[in-house]
């Protein structure tokens, strides 16, 4: 009861938030009109509400205040979620914002969180031992001691302002980003469960935020499967995605877990992100080359393309929570060709796979 009170409290707080969101939304012009707002990424040509984030700011800030306690990695949590919200707000309203501008948000949402102690001290070698990175310190006094573990923290904030990008390239259809962040926060949290069980009681907190998180985002997906009711937004995607990010640090420095999880979109992000520079182009302006945009292309349906990345995330999910760091490293590397090789034959083969014109003959 201890973790299915506050989930429940989550799902029902962001479904009830919607709702009143897509009437601010609509009242405010929170809304992603292609007609006004055109965009190579738009997959869709109808108006829809945006600002899913709100909900999902409302669904998981409530939740972690009545049921966790305010500590010092909590409110650093809290002080990143209002910096993303707001920013996030602002680009579905003025629908303009420069990437850069957005980057730098979430550098600072990332830097807030990592200030508040929350850092990558080590990471599991999958050849084995451990890989310490907390052996070189800054320390300082500024209304009271502070310490910066330098190699730790800007992992840290590397690994967050990746994750939250990765996300957010990873909503192109409706039903698609809110799936992949329910079953990868929910599969933290039951790694969280595992650790408590035999090595860290505190671990319990930890699982509260991620089954949080798990709830909040599948009350969204309920909204946002095709046809979409509202869009989550810059604010619902970084949000999601910067829990996702920081939940794996909290959960003992489980990288490689989320990674396996989330291996689609993170494949098909390292594509997207080098095709862009080896093109001339910058690798934060969005296009038409994602995964996603393939299937779409080959006539797969939004329904079916969502499924595929919920479905692949919890088969990835189950054998991240079953193997070793060295098996990790072998299926993630193995998976990872296979996507890339799939990506790079729709790109270049796909019109052998396109649905046949039935009056073709």
């Amino acid at each position: 009861m201890d973790l299915l009170i506050p989930a429940l409290v989550s799902f029902i707080t962001t479904i009830a938030a919607i709702p009143l969101t897509i009437k601010l939304a609509k009242k405010y012009n929170l809304v992603d009109n292609p007609k006004l707002r055109p965009h190579p990424a738009h997959t869709q040509v109808r108006t829809v509400p945006r600002a899913g984030g709100l909900a999902n700011f409302a669904g998981i800030v409530l939740p972690i205040l009545l049921f966790l306690p305010l500590s010092k990695h909590i409110f650093g949590i809290l002080v990143a979620l209002i910096i993303l919200l707001v920013v996030g707000l602002l680009d579905d309203r003025y629908k303009n914002l420069s990437p850069y501008l957005r980057l730098v948000s979430q550098f600072l949402a990332s830097s807030a969180v990592v200030l508040s102690g929350i850092g990558i001290d080590f990471v599991t070698n999958p050849l084995g031992g451990i890989i310490q990175l907390n052996n070189l310190s800054l320390q300082f006094n500024l209304f009271g001691f502070h310490q910066i573990i330098i190699l730790a923290d800007i992992l840290a904030v590397i690994w967050i302002v990746w994750v939250m990008n990765m996300i957010n390239w990873s909503k192109g259809v409706d039903g698609q980003m809110p799936g992949i962040v329910t079953v990868a926060a929910f599969i933290l949290g039951i790694l969280s469960l595992k650790i408590n069980l035999f090595h860290d009681p505190q671990q319990i907190n930890v699982a509260k935020i991620a089954f949080i998180t798990s709830a909040s985002s599948f009350a969204l997906l309920i909204f946002n499967w095709y046809p979409a009711k509202i869009f989550p937004g810059f604010s619902g995607s970084t949000i999601l995605g910067f829990m996702i990010a920081t939940l794996s640090i909290l959960s003992g420095a489980k990288l490689a877990t989320a990674g396996l999880v989330l291996l689609i979109p993170a494949t098909d992000f390292a594509y997207t992100f080098f095709r862009r520079i080896l093109q001339g182009k910058s690798p934060v302006w969005g296009d038409r080359g994602h995964l996603h945009h393939k299937l779409l292309e080959k006539g797969f349906s939004h329904r079916q393309i969502a499924l595929f990345y919920i479905l692949g995330s919890v088969i990835l999910g189950a054998a991240a929570l079953s193997l070793s760091s060295s098996g990790k490293l072998f299926a993630a590397i193995l998976v990872a060709i296979i996507i890339l090789g799939t990506i790079l034959w729709l790109n270049f083969f796909g019109e052998f796979l396109k649905h046949s014109d039935p009056d073709n003959g």
